[in-house]
């Protein structure tokens, strides 16, 4: 797939694309990683246009100005505060390789308790190393340029070095004979919908955005939306079919309240597609809420 942003199942069938009811239900070429809630997203590898190792964010990846770091000059030009900071260490820190990765930064070591974002990690025991990432996506670049990357799902390890932490936890899942009738009722269903076109289901998924961060139910009267409500349904239950093995534990603090979690959510690809994920009442409502929830 193109270096695009990964939806949710259930905003895919907005438009009357039913493919992701195949995709719940098919285990061939499957395989899943764990979501971590890290910022900014860091790239890096060798430049197939040049050959040389590069660090960068997904500005590397631009159409017209390519924000490329093949040396600490090029991350000073480019970049400035914080993002420039992590990026001169991950310059140092990362190991060469002809891939091109993308992971997302947690942080520094030295800590045990991370919140890069809104989900908080807590490691059994302060980080020796001195950064930490968490590897999810490779690219491919055909034309040779990274503005036409194709990007897939990382299916290797990258083994941890004395300089940086790589955190990417193994996951388990499967499909229930549950979720296989709920595809097939889901099919008929969608033969009473009204579906939308691509610039009508833009404005839908606001609406839609809108009602998850102001914590306003949807409205059920309309055809179209308990479609949308059925599909987030069979991903709830598809949701509940995963597991993984990271050594860290996860929290996300609302005001006073603080709540263990299993994590964000899961980026699972198959022979169909790749989609996210993700319980969008609690995550997803925390993000778009960010400034109301308490930080470490």
């Amino acid at each position: 797939m193109k270096n695009t942003h990964i939806e949710h199942p259930e905003d895919s069938i907005l438009t009357g694309d039913l493919s992701v009811l195949d995709w719940f239900c098919s285990m061939k070429g499957a395989k899943a990683s764990l979501k971590i809630d890290g910022a900014p997203a860091v790239v890096w590898g060798t430049n197939p246009a040049t050959g040389n190792f590069f660090v960068g964010t997904k500005s590397v990846f631009n159409k017209v100005k390519l924000k490329i770091n093949e040396s600490h000059e090029d991350i000073d030009r480019n970049h400035e505060g914080n993002v420039a900071n992590i990026l001169h260490d991950c310059f140092d820190c990362l190991p060469r390789t002809d891939d091109i990765v993308q992971g997302d930064f947690i942080g520094f070591g030295g800590d045990n308790t991370y919140q890069p974002n809104v989900l908080v990690y807590f490691f059994p025991k302060v980080i020796e190393q001195d950064i930490i990432i968490a590897p999810h996506t490779v690219y491919d670049c055909p034309t040779g340029l990274l503005k036409d990357a194709i990007a897939s799902g990382l299916n290797y390890d990258i083994p941890s070095t004395d300089d940086v932490l790589f955190v990417k936890p193994n996951v388990e899942f499967g499909v229930t004979p549950k979720i296989i009738e709920k595809c097939k009722f889901a099919r008929q269903m969608a033969q009473l919908v009204t579906f939308v076109d691509k610039k009508d289901k833009r404005e839908l998924e606001k609406k839609l955005n809108k009602c998850i961060r102001e914590g306003i139910d949807t409205d059920d009267d309309n055809g179209l939306i308990s479609f949308w409500k059925l599909v987030q349904s069979i991903k709830h239950d598809f949701l509940n079919m995963f597991i993984h093995d990271a050594d860290f534990n996860t929290f996300i603090y609302d005001g006073d309240t603080v709540q263990e979690v299993d994590g964000e959510g899961y980026v699972m690809w198959n022979s169909i597609g790749t989609y996210k994920l993700v319980d969008r009442e609690v995550f997803s409502h925390a993000n778009f809420n960010q400034s109301q929830f308490g930080r470490v």
